[in-house]
C-alpha cells in the first residue's frame, strides 16, 4: 500500500514538473507567433509563481482541512486544466490570467507532497521524488521540440503534455483512499521517532511563527536563490541560445532537454549516495558541481561547452530542494513542519518569479549578461547553504535514516 502511494506521489511530481519546463522552452515560437516582445514573459513567470505563492501560504490551514490526498487531486485538475487553456489562446494576455490557476495548483502540490513524504518516507524517497520531477521538466522541453519539429506548433506540445497530466489527475482520484491509512502507520520512522511523534502535543504553529524563526529566515534565502537560480535558466535559457547562440527555434528547446536531465540525475545521484553520504555532505558536493558548471557557462568557447556547464549546473543544484526539505521534520519536528516548509516553498516560489523578472528586464537590453546571471546567484546560494550548516543546522540531527 505504502508502495502504490508512493509511486502516486512519484506521478503527481512528474506531472509537477511539466508544466515547470514547458513554457521556457516554447516561449521563443510563442512570441514569434503572437508577434510580441520576449519580454512579456517576465508576466507569465510571475503570475505562476505568485500562485503558487499564494498557495504555500495557505497550505497549513488547507491540507490540515482537506488532507494531503484531496488537495493533490484538485491541485493537478487545476493544472491540467490550465494547460489545456494555454493551447488554445491566441492573446498573451490570456495566457497571463491562466498562469494563475497554475501556480495555484502547483504551489499546494509543491507543499503539501514535500511534508508529507519528509514525515513518512525516507531520504532516498525524498530524493527519488524529486528525481521525478526532474523527469517531468526534462520531457517537456523534448515534448516540445517534437511538436515544433514534427508538427510546426508550440501548441500541440502544450497538448501533449495535458494529456499526460489528464492520466496523472485520474490516477490521483482512484488512489485517494490510500493517503490516511499509509499516514497512520508513519511507516519510516524509527521506533524511538515514533514514540516521540506521539508524545508531541498539538500546537497552532503557522507560517507567520515559522519565518519569525531566524534559522528558517536563512532557509528562506537559500531556497530562493537555489529554485531562482533553477527558473533563470529554465526561463531564459531557451531564449538565450537563440538569440546569442543563433540555434533554431526547436533546438534551443531541446538544448533545454539535457538541463533538466542534469537536474534529474542529480536527484537520482543524490538518492543513490544518501545511503553513503549525510544530506549536507550531498548539497557541499552538489554545488561544487554548480560551480565547475558556470565556469564552463561563462567561458566564451563552443556552444557544447556551454550547454554542458547547464547540464552539470543542474546535476549540482538538483540535490538540494530535497535533502533540505527531508532535514526539515529532523531539525524543527512533526508539528512545525508543514508550516517551516511551507516557508521553503513559498520562498521557492518567490524566487521561481522574482528572479527571472528581473533578469528579463535586464535582458531586454542585452541577453550577454545570462551566464553572469547565473554566477551572481550561484555565488550567494553557496554563501547561505555555508551559513545554514555551519550556524543552526544542529550537527546531531543531521543523520541518515
Amino acid at each position: 500500500m505504502a508502495t502504490v502511494l508512493l509511486f502516486v506521489i512519484f506521478a503527481s511530481f512528474i506531472g509537477l514538473g511539466l508544466p515547470d519546463s514547458i513554457f521556457g522552452a516554447s516561449w521563443p515560437a510563442i512570441y514569434t507567433e503572437l508577434n510580441i516582445s520576449y519580454s512579456y514573459a517576465n508576466f507569465v513567470t510571475f503570475v505562476t509563481c505568485m500562485g503558487s505563492a499564494i498557495a504555500s501560504i495557505f497550505s497549513v490551514k488547507i491540507i490540515k482541512k482537506f488532507g494531503t490526498g484531496l488537495t493533490t487531486v484538485v491541485s493537478n485538475l487545476l493544472c491540467t486544466l490550465a494547460i489545456l487553456g494555454i493551447s488554445f489562446t491566441n492573446n498573451v494576455l490570456f495566457i497571463i490570467l491562466l498562469s494563475l490557476p497554475l501556480g495555484l495548483g502547483a504551489g499546494a502540490i509543491d507543499s503539501g507532497l514535500n511534508n508529507y513524504v519528509a514525515l513518512h518516507y525516507k531520504a532516498s524517497h525524498m530524493n527519488f521524488l524529486h528525481c521525478f520531477y526532474g523527469l517531468g521538466v526534462s520531457a517537456s522541453p523534448f515534448l516540445m521540440f517534437l511538436a515544433l519539429s514534427g508538427l510546426g506548433s508550440w501548441r500541440a506540445g502544450y497538448r501533449l503534455v495535458f494529456g499526460i497530466l489528464l492520466a496523472i489527475s485520474i490516477i490521483t482520484i482512484i488512489a485517494l483512499p490510500l493517503w490516511g491509512k499509509v499516514a497512520s502507520k508513519n511507516i519510516n520512522k524509527t521506533q524511538e521517532q515514533t514514540e516521540q511523534v506521539k508524545e508531541e502535543k498539538e500546537i497552532n504553529f503557522g507560517f507567520i511563527d515559522a519565518i519569525k524563526m531566524p534559522s528558517v529566515r536563512v532557509l528562506w534565502a537559500i531556497f530562493f536563490l537555489s529554485v531562482g537560480l533553477e527558473f533563470v535558466i529554465g526561463g531564459w535559457g531557451s531564449t538565450y541560445f537563440f538569440n546569442t547562440k543563433n540555434l533554431t527555434e526547436d533546438f534551443s528547446a531541446f538544448v533545454m532537454t539535457f538541463y533538466y536531465l542534469g537536474i534529474t540525475l542529480g536527484r537520482f545521484l543524490s538518492g543513490v549516495l544518501s545511503k553513503k553520504l549525510l544530506p549536507m555532505s550531498i548539497i557541499k558536493l552538489g554545488q561544487c558541481v554548480v560551480i565547475v558548471g558556470i565556469v564552463f557557462l561563462i567561458l566564451p568557447f563552443s556552444t557544447v561547452l556551454s550547454v554542458i556547464g547547464l547540464v552539470l549546473i543542474g546535476v549540482g543544484n538538483g540535490p538540494l530542494f530535497p535533502n533540505l526539505t527531508y532535514l526539515t521534520p529532523i531539525h524543527y519536528g512533526s508539528q512545525k513542519s508543514q508550516a517551516v516548509i511551507s516557508v521553503q516553498m513559498f520562498a521557492s516560489t518567490f524566487g521561481a518569479a522574482v528572479m527571472p523578472v528581473l533578469f528579463g528586464a535586464v535582458a531586454h537590453f542585452s541577453l550577454a549578461i545570462f551566464p553572469f546571471a547565473v554566477l551572481i546567484l550561484g555565488a550567494f546560494m553557496v554563501l547561505f547553504t555555508f551559513l545554514y550548516n555551519k550556524k543552526y543546522l544542529p550537527k546531531v540531527l543531521e543523520k541518515k535514516d
